[in-house]
């Protein structure tokens, strides 16, 4: 693709955020390597996977990439000789499905841009920043008082959403942030009313929404430009973090485990927890909030990526909410989501599962008592509180909130029919992903039972009996059949059928018989 030339317009269909399983079939030895044969599939349905075939040094020049991340990760060391016996190469491919097992679970490594390559190349083979850089310099033709500084290399997590430090040539010593993203698979707006919708962005004023300078978008993406925080957002804080380093190096493997301060998990929490109430309000949907899309300033809690919802995309946390049917509003989403922001203030590091079964101490137990509300087995079953409720409980209901700026965003009538109807599209689509997962998870779970060691006796233990019973019943219906055969003799329709060698009974007829006629007859009398 010439760096000048429009790229195709559309939507991407391909939820980048759905889980890639990856299962070493087989390997097969050549002249001088082995190369291991892989099925990779893409969420739960095995009709969507394909094969790939990868050598060692091809995991070695990902795990090399992966280093950044300062994780370390289990890949099995190089052998220099004897790397081709059979027992060597069984042993490797049990290390290497380790490795596999590990990236493809990770929620940040699965979801980065290295392993997508790596196991579903085909899906993965363009070079985002260059389109990234197409769509700008176009950008930059109709609106010349706009400079790229630099670019800020992968400092977020999403594939197809690429960040750039700007400035305006009237105010050179300025810094804002442009980011560049492909419009996904949620994207249900008309182009027309997208458009209006992302213009719409920068008039909205909020206390703790964070200010858009810019906004447009195209048939295909959407560019907006905003101030550039040096101080980072509320992910950096938690992870002591430079918000330019690369989102890998960032977040991965944080040297220093620490939780906030209670009443900064009190002040953040109750202003997020304002916002959100403010856009269900109004009737936007929001459902990407995440710790890196909160942004400081000051003491203030500001949330970013308004236009994620609009331009598509799918959240950060969808491979966790998918799970559970009963989070299937975008609603419910942004309470789910809260959540695991609460934990991550709390903790100073994400759940290790979702749901939790039990949190370590808190600073108070409100705490754990509005993570016990959302993020509990018993709370993805029974139903989370609202964000209203949440706002009641006791850890959030006494914090005073300093800020008098008067909100205002306008949006009107029409639009607001489309964005519904834009958003129950999108709760359509997550409600038919949960719908096949849950019959997945059944299916699984009786093949499962079905295959376990207990049951495998029961059904051996089963045939046993069966095998019995049948063979009692054979030996009954044979003896049946020999009375009735003995019982059609004695009608005289045919003569009664004797051993050769024994002589014909005499006949009875016409013979009365006493009580003692009766009596058994002794075995030695009979001839």
């Amino acid at each position: 693709m010439a760096f000048m030339e429009k790229p195709p317009a559309g939507k991407v269909l391909l939820d980048d955020t759905v889980p890639l399983t990856a299962q070493i079939e087989a390997s097969q030895s050549l002249h001088s390597h082995t190369e291991y044969i892989i099925r990779v599939q893409r969420g739960v349905s095995a009709e969507n996977s394909w094969q790939i075939v990868r050598r060692y040094s091809d995991f070695d020049l990902l795990n090399n990439s992966l280093q950044i991340s300062t994780l370390s990760l289990p890949l099995p060391p190089k052998k220099l000789i004897g790397n081709m016996e059979r027992e060597f190469i069984a042993e490797r491919q049990k290390g290497l499905q380790a490795y596999l097992d590990v990236i493809t679970t990770h929620h940040i490594l699965s979801n980065c841009e290295l392993v997508k390559k790596f196991l579903d190349p085909n899906s993965y083979s363009v070079n985002y920043t260059e389109i990234a850089l197409q769509h700008v310099s176009m950008f930059f033709r109709s609106e010349p008082k706009w400079e790229v500084v630099e670019p800020l290399k992968d400092i977020g997590w999403r594939i197809r959403k690429k960040y750039f430090l700007m400035k305006n040539k009237n105010q050179p010593k300025e810094r804002l942030m442009l980011s560049w993203a492909d419009l996904g698979p949620d994207k249900y707006l008309s182009d027309k009313d997208l458009q209006y919708a992302v213009k719409l962005l920068s008039s909205c004023s909020h206390p703790y929404i964070y200010k858009i300078t810019f906004a447009t978008a195209n048939e295909s993406s959407v560019l907006v430009i905003r101030p550039f925080s040096e101080k980072g957002t509320l992910k950096d804080l938690i992870y002591k973090a430079k918000p330019k380093d690369p989102f890998l190096k960032k977040y991965c493997n944080p040297k220093k485990i620490q939780g906030l301060e209670l009443q900064q998990i009190k002040t953040y929490g109750r202003q997020i927890l304002e916002v959100l109430k403010f856009l269900h309000e109004k009737g936007f949907p929001y459902g990407h909030l995440h710790s890196a899309n909160v942004m400081l300033d000051g003491d203030t809690c500001k949330l970013l990526d308004l236009e994620n919802s609009l331009l598509g995309l799918p959240s950060f946390y969808r491979s966790y909410f998918s799970q559970f049917r009963k989070i299937n509003t975008l609603e419910g989403i942004d309470v789910h989501c809260f959540g695991h922001l609460l934990y991550e203030m709390t903790y100073g590091r994400p759940p290790d599962t979702v749901p939790v079964d039990s949190f370590p101490p808190a600073p108070s137990v409100f705490v754990v008592s509005v993570l016990e509300s959302i993020l509990t087995c018993e709370a993805m079953k029974n139903g989370m509180p609202t964000v209203s409720r949440l706002l009641q409980m006791p850890l959030f209901s006494d914090v005073l909130l300093t800020n008098s700026e008067k909100p205002q965003f306008k949006i009107p009538t029409k639009l607001k029919e489309a964005l519904k109807t834009s958003k129950e599209c999108i709760e359509k689509r997550l409600t038919e992903e949960q719908k096949l997962i849950h019959q997945h998870r059944r299916l699984t779970r009786a093949q499962s039972h079905h295959g376990s060691e207990e049951e495998k006796k029961k059904r051996k233990i089963l045939a046993r009996k069966k095998s019995k019973r049948s063979a009692y019943e054979s030996g009954e219906e044979h003896s049946a059949k020999y009375s009735n055969s003995n019982n059609s003799a004695g009608s005289g329709a045919s003569s009664p059928l004797t051993s050769p060698s024994s002589p014909t009974p005499p006949s009875t007829a016409g013979i009365k018989f006493t009580a003692s006629d009766l009596l058994p007859i002794p075995f030695n009398t009979l001839s």
